[in-house]
């Protein structure tokens, strides 16, 4: 992004070089195709170049036309300066295009268009208003040239002075910036400038005052001095260090946050990092990303960090591979980009190759040693991270240090990034991050840093973990989410190398792995810890802790009867040493465990016990969630009158104690009581409320069981096209219906060859076998009630095992389901509801007539 500043007029009698190029094509017998495939350049370059539509090609093309064309000698050496015509001698300071009299507002080259820049440029216009010099800080290639050439085209109606530019020279002194700064308003003294400017406020834009930070500082002071009415806008790596000047860090363009899957180039656009990457890369390929590239593109921007000369250099390699390759061959050597030196003047391309890795080092070394340390330690972060958290990782033998004064340097030099308005709002940039972890791995520094790294985010998550159930539960999943990969790599590091951290962390992660659908992968964690020898002595109620945690995870994925002996060990140890919270616990994993296993009058035993136990010692939230444990076991007697009356409870409770989940939960269940009820439009409409509700909390497996019911109780109602909307939010991929079939042929299409659907989730199976019965198709309706007592053989709700038994009968009025629906009722315990009763004696006495006639 950075522009092509070089637009110094032309001083002899050579012809233009669209000009200059087509006379030595046509003179060649070239067409503009052929000389462009010799020349091994776009068609379009050649063309804008005849055009004059591009003035200023790259040395490296003006080489590749010079050969393609033959041209040696004296032709080779007007052509090359034609293109690549040398600026004016300016030893050490040059002057960005002198403004020709004093009538000429802006004497700067024209900006590039900007994405994503506009809020930038809004607020440094607003600075220059208020201070009399700005400067622009960051990483090279970051941007700040440009944006500080928009902003200069910007504010120029408010600077009827003049708005012209300075760019700095390697070991330029103060009477050279002096000298250049004067001249670009047209005087050769600053005693002159006064007069000039005749009062009207001016901008002088100086660009790259790292090459000379000291001259430029004396010659800003004098210029300033002189003419009040002068403001200055800078750009460099670090400040100048002038009084009253208001540093402002240009951070990288914005990226798709991680997990962000962006469905079509309008969503991706919304980002600047990946709208700029995707338009170089059309430029380069000539061809837009397709649909299947955006994922790869929002991840390869994201580990560029937005930093644009990055997303322009990688965006360039799209003439050779498409952007799942650039991801897989460069996503992780990002600092081994290499381009050109940004700048306003033209370098020799040998000099002016620069790599990420070079940029970003030259503003690690303006660091004080002290200052690089504390940086290699905290690239340890994997993603935002908060001052405290910075504290602790760089404490030294327990002595806590305030690091803001560290934080505000790296922000000043554009290593640091500080976004939004939570504790986590401090990111490092990719590329400073990794340079920095290149450089810890010099100084054998790594291991203590990772190892320091997973103490403090143990620490964190032991800390945090507590708010995961009452009233600090969105605030708690919230903050846990913002450090989910520091929690992923302290955890991966420390299970290799200090397992006995790695257990403390994950002992705690059970219930915000349940919320965000991470069982599976929480309890493999858990399993593993357990199983490492290492971890053998570890305290017995941490050990506790760890298999009850497996066993919670356990119980969502319906593993729960593999983890019944570790929930009971859990409860031995919580019981002994007189761990209240930990056997409150330990009996509600138990009851959900004991329920999968078809152990109700344990189950409702557990329930009852931790009741007794809440109350005694006064924890009303305990109260509440073993008063919903209850509730299960009332519904599965058919005592929907006591459920109902035990929900209130649950919710009254659960408001004393301003736990939302608990009462969210109870409504979801009133929900699947009311359908129960045989109330089903009611239902359907709670049910709806507080699968929204549960959106916002997380908890995708309890959604899914709530909108299950909700589709269910509209088959029940006879709204089958709304049930079927509900399984095709459940199962996206969907079945398509043949649009007619012959009798007894048609069937709903599984989406994935060798996998049936059907036995995998109850309730879908059970709202299409509805919908099947609802339209008379008896056999297919025997097919899903037949695959839904399947699936809720081993589920924990054996109700479901129960309706799917009702339905299989009443679809096909056989005997032997009515045997084993009576034998699944012993079984259970399951009580039948009077709809069903009413259902059953009907198909029975349909039977007898039937027998009768």
């Amino acid at each position: 992004m950075t522009p092509d500043h070089d637009r110094s007029r032309r001083s002899d009698s050579r012809p233009p070089l669209s000009d200059l190029l087509r006379g030595h094509r046509l003179a060649a017998g070239l067409t503009q195709a052929e000389l462009a495939d010799r020349a091994g350049v776009g068609v379009r370059t050649v063309r804008d170049l005849e055009r004059g539509r591009a003035t200023r090609p790259q040395r490296t093309t003006v080489d590749l036309l010079a050969d393609a064309l033959d041209l040696t000698g004296a032709a080779r050496r007007e052509f090359v300066a034609t293109a690549r015509p040398t600026p004016p001698a300016a030893p050490a300071s040059a002057p960005v295009e002198a403004a020709p009299d004093p009538g000429t507002p802006v004497a700067l080259p024209q900006p590039v268009p900007l994405l994503g820049r506009e809020r930038d440029v809004a607020e440094v216009s607003a600075l220059l208003d208020a201070y009399p010099v700005v400067s622009l800080v960051g990483l090279a290639g970051v941007g700040k040239t440009a944006l500080a050439l928009t902003v200069a085209h910007a504010v120029a109606a408010r600077h009827p002075g003049g708005v012209a530019g300075v760019l700095v020279g390697e070991g330029s002194d103060a009477a050279d910036v002096l000298a250049a700064s004067t001249s670009v308003f047209g005087v050769s003294r600053l005693a002159d400038l006064a007069c000039r400017f005749a009062g009207r406020p001016a901008l002088l834009l100086v660009d790259a005052v790292d090459r000379a930070p000291g001259s430029v500082a004396d010659a800003l002071r004098s210029l300033t001095d002189a003419t009040p009415g002068l403001r200055v806008l800078v750009t460099g790596r670090r400040p100048v260090g002038l009084p009253g000047e208001l540093v402002r860090p240009v951070a990288p363009l914005d990226v798709p946050p991680a997990g962000v899957q962006p469905a079509d180039r309008a969503e991706l656009d919304r980002w600047p990092a990946a709208a700029l990457f995707a338009a170089r890369f059309t430029q380069a390929r000539h061809a837009p990303p397709t649909r299947a590239e955006l994922p790869a593109l929002a991840a390869l921007v994201r580990r560029l960090g937005g930093l644009p000369l990055a997303v322009e250099l990688m965006a360039a390699r799209g003439r050779i591979l498409d952007v799942t390759e650039l991801l897989d061959r460069y996503g992780d050597r990002v600092l081994d980009l290499a381009g050109v030196r940004p700048g306003w003047e033209p370098v020799d391309p040998a000099a002016g190759t620069v790599t990420l890795r070079e940029a970003v080092a030259t503003s690690y070394h303006l660091l004080a040693a002290a200052d690089r340390a504390a940086l290699r330690r905290l690239s340890a972060f994997r993603n935002r991270w908060s001052v405290e958290l910075a504290e602790e990782l760089l404490a030294d033998g327990g002595h806590r240090w305030d690091a803001v004064p560290l934080l505000d340097r790296l922000r000043e030099l554009g290593l640091l990034s500080v976004r939004g308005t939570g504790p986590f709002r401090f990111r490092l940039l990719d590329a400073v991050r990794d340079f920095a972890a290149e450089q810890a791995d010099l100084e054998f520094e790594t291991a203590g840093i990772r190892l320091r790294h997973a103490t403090v985010i143990a620490g964190l998550v032991r800390r945090t973990a507590p708010g995961l159930v009452g009233a600090e539960l969105p605030g708690t999943v919230h903050l846990l989410d913002e450090a989910t990969g520091d929690i992923s790599a302290a955890l991966a590091y420390a299970a290799e190398d200090a397992p006995a951290i790695a257990l403390l962390l994950a002992a705690a992660l059970p219930r915000w792995w349940r919320l965000r659908g991470r069982d599976v992968a929480g309890r493999a964690w858990l399993r593993r810890l357990l199983a490492d020898p290492r971890t053998a002595g570890a305290p017995p109620v941490l050990r506790a802790w760890a298999l009850l945690g497996s066993a919670r995870l356990a119980a969502e994925h319906g593993a729960g009867p593999e983890e019944l002996p570790s929930a009971r060990a859990a409860l031995a140890v919580f019981a002994e040493v007189g761990d209240v919270t930990g056997e409150l616990s330990a009996r509600s994993v138990l009851c959900a465990v004991l329920r999968g296993l078809g152990a109700h009058d344990e189950a409702r035993e557990q329930a009852e016990a931790a009741l007794a136990l809440a109350t005694r010692h006064g924890r009303v939230r305990e109260m509440a969630v073993a008063q919903h444990h209850l509730t299960w076991h009332d519904v599965r007697v058919g005592e929907l009158a006591g459920g109902r009356r035990r929900l209130a409870t649950v919710d009254r409770l659960a408001a004393q104690c301003g736990d939302q989940r608990l009462r969210l939960l109870a409504r979801a269940d009133l929900a699947e009581l009311t359908r129960l009820e045989g109330r089903y439009a009611e239902a359907a409409e709670q049910g709806r409320r507080a699968a929204t509700a549960l959106v916002e909390l997380g908890d995708p497996g309890r959604r899914r069981r709530t909108i299950g019911g909700v589709g269910l109780a509209l088959a029940l109602h006879g709204r089958d096209d709304e049930a079927l909307a509900v399984v095709a939010e459940l199962w996206p991929s969907g079945r398509v219906p043949r649009p007619r079939r012959p009798p007894a042929a048609e069937r709903w299409d599984p989406p994935v060859a060798g996998r049936d659907i059907r036995t995998e989730d109850p309730l879908r199976a059970l709202i299409e076998g509805q919908v099947a019965l609802n339209r008379g198709d008896r056999e297919l309706a025997a097919e899903w009630f037949a695959a839904a007592a399947e699936a809720a053989a081993g589920g924990a709700d054996r109700r479901d095992l129960v309706e799917a038994l009702v339905g299989l009968a009443a679809s096909t009025g056989d005997v032997a389901v009515l045997d084993r629906l009576d034998r699944a009722r012993q079984v259970t315990g399951v009580s039948l509801l009077p709809r069903e009763e009413e259902l059953l004696y009907s198909l029975a006495a349909q039977r007898e007539r039937a027998r009768r006639a």
